[in-house]
């Protein structure tokens, strides 16, 4: 492995910038990287190489000629792929789109190339975002770089193994009920969920339109923040973006201080079910936060333990919509289309071969909940839950400025070990819906390893929707502290593939 592949995202930029390296230089490292490295991992569905080093080759031309780069100006980067890419396949992870590729990009994949960010290619994922382990892709699981016989999360766990597996120093995902934090806890890196409609969902194909929020993975709070700063802000092509100023991010990332904060401790977040490691490295975590001058307090949020129900009742429901348009008539796979058929069973027959198991569990799922009879009890019940969770979270801001708590009940499960449990496989879920949910900022960062299995354990924070720089004060305290005291978890311990 390269110097190159090590650096973070906010140095690899410095470098470039001085004339130290180029960008081309950085691209190549991290093709190799690929290349070398990925036939294991499986991170990648596609390598843009041509794309990247075209990318590479303008950012030198701009240096050359004395033209100001930004912060992130050269650096490579996985892009989850589920943001449609002009010129550049994007499947969502399902066979139904296999070989599609779009005429346009996604406002996210717009604003970083005019960040002159280099995208490397598109990530593994379960197919549509539907999974919290990356097995539910129709090309094949990816496998944590820590130990590659286990999950990397999902549905972005090909963003998060890019990044343990140094394949890339920035990548991106997106959060329906934990896709971008669940994956980080696990490989130990850094996810953010902004808040909901604080990065544009445009060209991001939609799962659940209300729960859908893409954001920053890195290995670093601080790439973390220069990433959210470069794709986040207001965009007219899509209804539900915040017209907002972009939080201070970056500012909040440097300048990281928890002294006089109160933080809130979720008590709804611990007891049955959650590992003994994970507990304890969260315990410390809490305890150092105690040190770095922040005040502890106990929160109650009752709600929260009905937030795994209405998840699971609000995400089907609008995923069976969602996805009423593959229909085999106007892009993707088609199948059956021989003449004798008619439209209705050429689309049935498509949606058959197209889409996975789990997309048609959530499909069924989703239609039974929204049918005639059936609405009132199921879906309705499941959006006055949501209301509730929301309240807690208004109710428990009034005394605290973030929460915080596990963000995964457990360390990387083994790849099958909960392929025919859905119900085992939705709790890894548990501590990360309930903000999407509500829509308000969340994000998680590694806080050491579990001593029983030498795995990576991420801690979340949650702030209130717009104040999503309070989770880059508090994160950028604590990847400090840790760094200080023990080492950072990832960047020191990592195994080299």
């Amino acid at each position: 492995m390269t110097d190159l592949t090590k650096l973070t995202a906010a140095r690899t930029a410095e470098r470039i910038a001085s004339g130290e390296t180029s960008a081309v230089e950085v691209a190549e490292a991290h093709l190799a990287r690929i290349e070398a490295v990925d036939e294991k991992v499986h991170a990648f569905l596609h390598v843009d190489r041509e794309g990247a080093l075209e990318t590479a080759r303008r950012v030198d031309a701009k240096r050359a000629a004395g033209e100001r780069l930004g912060p992130l100006a050269g650096v490579p980067l996985a892009l989850k792929d589920i943001f449609t890419t002009e010129g550049v396949p994007t499947t969502v992870g399902s066979r139904i789109l296999e070989g599609w590729v779009p005429p346009y990009d996604a406002t996210v994949t717009r604003r970083l190339k005019d960040a002159d960010v280099v995208i490397l290619g598109k990530t593994n994922m379960d197919e549509f975002a539907m999974g919290s382990s990356t097995e539910n892709s129709a090309y094949g699981p990816t496998g944590n770089p820590w130990d590659l016989t286990r999950i990397p999360g999902g549905s972005g766990g090909g963003s998060s193994a890019a990044l343990a597996s140094f394949q890339a120093p920035l990548a991106i995902g997106t959060d329906t009920g934990g896709s971008i934090r669940q994956p980080a806890a696990v490989t130990g890196t850094v996810g953010v969920k902004p808040t909901y409609g604080g990065v544009s969902r445009y060209g991001m194909v939609a799962f659940s339109s209300s729960l859908d929020q893409g954001g920053p993975c890195a290995r670093t709070v601080l790439d973390a923040a220069l990433l959210h700063e470069a794709i986040a802000g207001h965009d007219p092509m899509d209804s539900t973006s915040v017209d907002a100023p972009v939080p201070a991010v970056v500012e909040a990332a440097r300048n990281g201080d928890v002294r006089g904060m109160r933080v809130g401790v979720v008590t709804e977040f611990s007891g049955e079910g959650y590992q003994e490691g994970v507990m304890r490295r969260f315990t410390e975590s809490v305890e150092l936060l105690r040190e770095l001058g922040a005040e502890i307090v106990e929160i109650s949020c009752p709600s929260f333990t009905k937030a795994l129900a209405a998840y699971y009742l609000i995400a089907p429901s609008e995923c069976s919509s969602n996805l009423a348009r593959f229909d085999a008539m106007r892009y993707g796979l088609r199948v059956g289309d021989d003449g004798t058929r008619s439209a209705e069973d050429v689309t049935a027959l498509t949606r058959e071969a197209g889409f996975g198991p789990e997309v048609k569990r959530r499909i069924m799922l989703g239609t039974y909940a929204l049918s005639s009879g059936y609405y009132d009890a199921y879906y309705g019940s499941a959006q006055k839950v949501r209301t509730l969770i929301t309240r807690d979270f208004q109710r428990a801001f009034e005394s605290v400025d973030v929460l915080v708590s596990p963000t995964t009940p457990t360390t990387a499960f083994p790849i099958g070990e909960r392929a025919d449990d859905p119900m085992a496989m939705y709790l890894a879920d548990l501590c990360t819906i309930p903000s999407n949910l509500a829509g308000n900022a969340a994000m998680s960062l590694p806080c050491g390893l579990a001593p029983e299995d030498g795995l990576p354990v991420g801690l979340q924070i949650i702030a209130p929707a717009m104040a999503d720089d309070r989770l880059y004060r508090v994160g950028a305290a604590v990847e400090a502290a840790f760094h200080t005291r023990w080492g950072h978890p990832l960047l020191e311990e990592a195994p080299v593939l």
